[in-house]
Protein backbone atom coordinates (compact mmCIF):
# COMPACT_ATOMS: atom_id res chain seq x y z
CA UNK A 1 0.00 0.00 0.00
CA UNK A 2 2.89 2.31 0.84
CA UNK A 3 4.32 2.07 -2.68
CA UNK A 4 0.96 2.94 -4.20
CA UNK A 5 1.11 6.42 -2.67
CA UNK A 6 4.86 6.82 -3.13
CA UNK A 7 4.55 9.00 -6.21
CA UNK A 8 2.32 11.43 -4.34
CA UNK A 9 4.61 11.48 -1.32
CA UNK A 10 7.66 12.09 -3.52
CA UNK A 11 5.91 14.76 -5.57
CA UNK A 12 6.44 13.11 -8.94
CA UNK A 13 5.06 14.04 -12.36
CA UNK A 14 5.72 12.88 -15.92
CA UNK A 15 9.07 14.63 -15.65
CA UNK A 16 11.39 12.42 -13.63
CA UNK A 17 12.75 13.07 -10.18
CA UNK A 18 15.93 11.69 -8.65
CA UNK A 19 15.02 9.57 -5.65
CA UNK A 20 17.14 9.75 -2.52
CA UNK A 21 18.58 6.50 -1.09
CA UNK A 22 16.38 6.80 1.98
CA UNK A 23 13.34 6.40 -0.31
CA UNK A 24 14.55 3.47 -2.41
CA UNK A 25 12.23 1.11 -0.54
CA UNK A 26 9.24 3.20 -1.68
CA UNK A 27 9.74 2.42 -5.39
CA UNK A 28 8.72 -0.70 -7.29
CA UNK A 29 12.14 -1.26 -8.88
CA UNK A 30 13.59 -2.15 -5.49
CA UNK A 31 11.57 -5.39 -5.59
CA UNK A 32 13.53 -6.54 -8.66
CA UNK A 33 17.04 -5.76 -7.46
CA UNK A 34 19.05 -8.94 -6.75
CA UNK A 35 19.84 -8.04 -3.18
CA UNK A 36 20.57 -11.72 -2.50
CA UNK A 37 23.52 -11.46 -4.92
CA UNK A 38 24.87 -8.20 -3.48
CA UNK A 39 23.22 -6.00 -6.09
CA UNK A 40 22.75 -2.45 -4.85
CA UNK A 41 20.89 0.63 -6.11
CA UNK A 42 23.15 3.61 -6.74
CA UNK A 43 20.88 5.96 -8.70
CA UNK A 44 17.16 6.04 -9.35
CA UNK A 45 14.99 8.26 -11.52
CA UNK A 46 11.22 8.01 -11.22
CA UNK A 47 8.29 9.61 -12.98
CA UNK A 48 4.66 8.63 -12.70
CA UNK A 49 4.97 6.16 -15.57
CA UNK A 50 8.61 4.95 -15.48
CA UNK A 51 11.43 4.02 -13.16
CA UNK A 52 15.10 3.93 -14.16
CA UNK A 53 17.11 2.07 -11.56
CA UNK A 54 20.90 2.05 -11.92
CA UNK A 55 22.53 -0.66 -9.83
CA UNK A 56 26.13 -1.79 -9.66
CA UNK A 57 25.29 -4.55 -12.17
CA UNK A 58 22.47 -3.39 -14.41
CA UNK A 59 19.92 -0.82 -15.48
CA UNK A 60 16.46 -1.92 -14.39
CA UNK A 61 13.74 -0.15 -16.35
CA UNK A 62 10.12 -0.33 -15.28
CA UNK A 63 8.47 0.85 -18.47
CA UNK A 64 4.98 2.28 -18.05
CA UNK A 65 2.68 2.92 -20.99
CA UNK A 66 1.31 6.10 -19.38
CA UNK A 67 0.99 7.87 -16.07
CA UNK A 68 -2.64 6.68 -15.83
CA UNK A 69 -1.92 2.99 -16.40
CA UNK A 70 -0.74 0.54 -13.75
CA UNK A 71 0.65 -1.81 -16.38
CA UNK A 72 4.44 -1.99 -16.41
CA UNK A 73 7.05 -3.88 -18.43
CA UNK A 74 10.19 -4.89 -16.58
CA UNK A 75 13.42 -4.73 -18.57
CA UNK A 76 16.90 -5.50 -17.27
CA UNK A 77 20.11 -4.52 -19.04
CA UNK A 78 23.31 -5.84 -17.48
CA UNK A 79 26.35 -3.68 -18.17
CA UNK A 80 28.48 -6.71 -19.06
CA UNK A 81 26.08 -7.75 -21.83
CA UNK A 82 24.76 -4.38 -22.98
CA UNK A 83 27.54 -1.87 -23.59
CA UNK A 84 26.78 1.76 -22.73
CA UNK A 85 27.62 4.36 -25.38
CA UNK A 86 26.70 7.83 -26.68
CA UNK A 87 26.17 9.33 -23.23
CA UNK A 88 24.92 12.93 -23.39
CA UNK A 89 23.49 15.45 -20.95
CA UNK A 90 21.29 18.29 -22.17
CA UNK A 91 21.05 21.13 -19.68
CA UNK A 92 17.97 23.31 -19.33
CA UNK A 93 17.41 26.58 -21.16
CA UNK A 94 16.01 29.70 -19.53
CA UNK A 95 12.38 28.61 -19.76
CA UNK A 96 12.88 24.83 -19.64
CA UNK A 97 11.67 22.89 -16.61
CA UNK A 98 13.66 19.77 -17.33
CA UNK A 99 17.07 18.50 -18.30
CA UNK A 100 17.69 15.36 -20.32
CA UNK A 101 20.18 12.54 -20.04
CA UNK A 102 20.61 10.37 -23.11
CA UNK A 103 22.53 7.17 -23.71
CA UNK A 104 22.46 3.91 -25.63
CA UNK A 105 22.69 0.57 -23.82
CA UNK A 106 23.20 -2.29 -26.22
CA UNK A 107 21.06 -1.10 -29.13
CA UNK A 108 18.38 0.53 -26.97
CA UNK A 109 18.22 4.33 -26.94
CA UNK A 110 17.22 6.10 -23.73
CA UNK A 111 16.22 9.74 -23.37
CA UNK A 112 15.15 10.57 -19.82
CA UNK A 113 13.60 13.90 -18.87
CA UNK A 114 14.39 14.98 -15.32
CA UNK A 115 13.39 18.12 -13.42
CA UNK A 116 16.16 20.71 -13.71
CA UNK A 117 16.47 20.98 -9.92
CA UNK A 118 18.29 17.63 -10.12
CA UNK A 119 21.00 18.83 -12.50
CA UNK A 120 23.82 18.31 -10.00
CA UNK A 121 22.79 14.70 -9.36
CA UNK A 122 22.52 14.08 -13.10
CA UNK A 123 26.05 15.38 -13.60
CA UNK A 124 27.20 12.61 -11.25
CA UNK A 125 25.25 9.99 -13.18
CA UNK A 126 26.64 11.33 -16.45
CA UNK A 127 30.20 10.88 -15.15
CA UNK A 128 29.49 7.35 -13.94
CA UNK A 129 27.94 6.26 -17.25
CA UNK A 130 30.79 7.82 -19.23
CA UNK A 131 33.34 5.94 -17.12
CA UNK A 132 31.49 2.61 -17.43
CA UNK A 133 31.35 3.16 -21.19
CA UNK A 134 35.10 3.79 -21.32
CA UNK A 135 35.93 0.73 -19.20
CA UNK A 136 33.74 -1.56 -21.32
CA UNK A 137 35.26 -0.21 -24.56
CA UNK A 138 38.83 -0.61 -23.28
CA UNK A 139 38.09 -4.15 -22.07
CA UNK A 140 36.60 -5.11 -25.43
CA UNK A 141 39.74 -3.89 -27.19
CA UNK A 142 42.02 -5.70 -24.72
CA UNK A 143 40.02 -8.93 -25.05
CA UNK A 144 40.22 -8.70 -28.83
CA UNK A 145 44.02 -8.33 -28.63
CA UNK A 146 44.20 -11.29 -26.24
CA UNK A 147 42.20 -13.51 -28.58
CA UNK A 148 44.28 -12.48 -31.61
CA UNK A 149 47.48 -13.18 -29.67
CA UNK A 150 46.22 -16.62 -28.73
CA UNK A 151 45.23 -17.34 -32.34
CA UNK A 152 48.67 -16.25 -33.58
CA UNK A 153 50.42 -18.47 -31.05
CA UNK A 154 48.25 -21.44 -31.99
CA UNK A 155 48.84 -20.96 -35.72
CA UNK A 156 52.58 -20.60 -35.20
CA UNK A 157 52.69 -23.85 -33.23
CA UNK A 158 50.59 -25.66 -35.83
CA UNK A 159 52.91 -24.65 -38.66
CA UNK A 160 56.12 -25.42 -36.82
CA UNK A 161 55.15 -28.66 -35.10
CA UNK A 162 55.78 -31.97 -36.86
CA UNK A 163 53.01 -34.54 -36.33
CA UNK A 164 55.51 -37.42 -36.42
CA UNK A 165 57.34 -35.91 -33.49
CA UNK A 166 56.86 -38.14 -30.41
CA UNK A 167 56.29 -35.02 -28.32
CA UNK A 168 53.66 -33.53 -30.64
CA UNK A 169 50.62 -34.83 -28.74
CA UNK A 170 52.02 -33.91 -25.35
CA UNK A 171 53.08 -30.47 -26.55
CA UNK A 172 49.68 -29.85 -28.15
CA UNK A 173 47.87 -30.86 -24.97
CA UNK A 174 50.03 -28.58 -22.82
CA UNK A 175 49.54 -25.68 -25.24
CA UNK A 176 45.79 -26.27 -25.36
CA UNK A 177 45.45 -26.37 -21.57
CA UNK A 178 47.66 -23.32 -21.15
CA UNK A 179 45.75 -21.40 -23.82
CA UNK A 180 42.40 -22.34 -22.29
CA UNK A 181 43.43 -21.21 -18.79
CA UNK A 182 44.98 -18.03 -20.13
CA UNK A 183 41.86 -17.18 -22.12
CA UNK A 184 39.58 -17.83 -19.14
CA UNK A 185 41.71 -15.60 -16.94
CA UNK A 186 41.61 -12.91 -19.61
CA UNK A 187 37.82 -13.12 -19.79
CA UNK A 188 37.57 -12.77 -16.01
CA UNK A 189 39.87 -9.75 -16.12
CA UNK A 190 38.23 -7.97 -19.03
CA UNK A 191 34.58 -8.93 -18.46
CA UNK A 192 33.61 -6.70 -15.54
CA UNK A 193 30.23 -7.55 -14.02
CA UNK A 194 30.15 -5.26 -11.00
CA UNK A 195 30.66 -1.52 -11.46
CA UNK A 196 29.99 -0.55 -7.88
CA UNK A 197 33.48 0.97 -7.69
CA UNK A 198 32.56 3.44 -10.44
CA UNK A 199 29.29 4.52 -8.82
CA UNK A 200 31.01 4.80 -5.43
CA UNK A 201 33.50 7.22 -6.97
CA UNK A 202 31.10 9.49 -8.85
CA UNK A 203 27.69 9.30 -7.18
CA UNK A 204 27.41 11.71 -4.25
CA UNK A 205 23.76 11.40 -3.24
Amino acid sequence: MFKKVASDVLGLSDVGSVIKPVDYDKVDADDYVLHEDNEKIYFLIKSKSDEYCFTNKALIHLDGTSAMSKKRTLKRYTYKEYTISDVMLETAGTVDLDVEIKFVIGSVHFSIDVHKKHIEELKDLYKALIRISEICHDNEVSMSYAEKSLELTSNTFSRSAVPQDNNFVDNFRVLNETAFNWLMNSRKKYNVKDFGFVFEKYINN
